[in-house]
């Protein structure tokens, strides 16, 4: 199977250099080889050992959800990447924001910029869901009612204990369609209520959810 057919199978799944050592075994100087195949365009570097196959080889957008789950672990993508996903937040996200058991880090790379926002455990652990690429690969990211609890809870210097306050920052400040607000698992929020952090702004966005969907139903 020749070098390109065989990239073009790994889709928009990043490569580790182990695996691209595997695959160039036939090479003398496999290093120097995949060198040459940064420099053609053919990899794209993601950070030291891991890199994507070029869109152009394989005719798949490159994931950056996916990028963003396995350049530091364990993590999901959240917060405003994962509102503008769903639809929630109206303006285009550039930073693939993540949430992480680990310390916070910032990856300034080629491909992208990738944030981590430390967690607990027990928040953490919450509305995580698979989300599933055209490709049938997948990455984890937030559920839109855990996006916003962490968008609130982890965004400091925030702190509104009234529902009406708390409308005031989401419809106004930060535009969230108040459709997909109504639409949301009050379950979810509970749970992160409680996991003990920012309780009482928490338990004012159960009671706005509450009464958006009441004026709905």
């Amino acid at each position: 199977m020749r070098l390109e057919q065989k990239l073009k199978t790994f889709g928009g799944v990043p490569l580790t250099h182990g695996t691209l050592l595997s695959i160039l075994d036939e090479y003398r100087s496999p290093n120097d080889k995949i060198v040459r195949m940064i420099d053609d365009g053919q990899l794209l570097p993601i950070k030291k050992g891991l890199y994507a196959v070029s869109p152009e080889i394989t005719e798949i957008p490159m994931s950056l959800p996916l990028v963003a789950n396995l350049l530091y672990g364990p993590s999901y993508v959240s917060m405003d990447y994962a509102l503008h996903h769903y639809g929630i937040i109206p303006e285009r996200v550039v930073e693939i924001t993540s949430m992480t058991t680990r310390r916070g880090k910032i990856y300034d790379l080629m491909v992208g910029r990738f944030s981590y926002t430390h967690s607990p455990p027990e928040f953490y652990s919450i509305g995580i869901d698979r989300i599933e690429n055209p490709d049938q690969t997948g990455f984890l990211m937030a559920s839109p009612e855990k996006a916003l609890c962490d968008k609130l809870v982890f965004t400091r210097n925030v702190s509104i204990k009234s529902p009406k306050g708390l409308a005031v920052l989401l419809f106004d400040d930060l535009r969230v369609d108040e459709e997909s607000l109504a639409r949301f698992d009050m379950n979810v929020i509970d749970d992160c209520i409680l996991a003990g952090i920012k309780t009482d702004m928490l338990q004012a966005l159960l009671k706005l959810v509450g009464t958006l969907q009441r004026e709905v139903s």
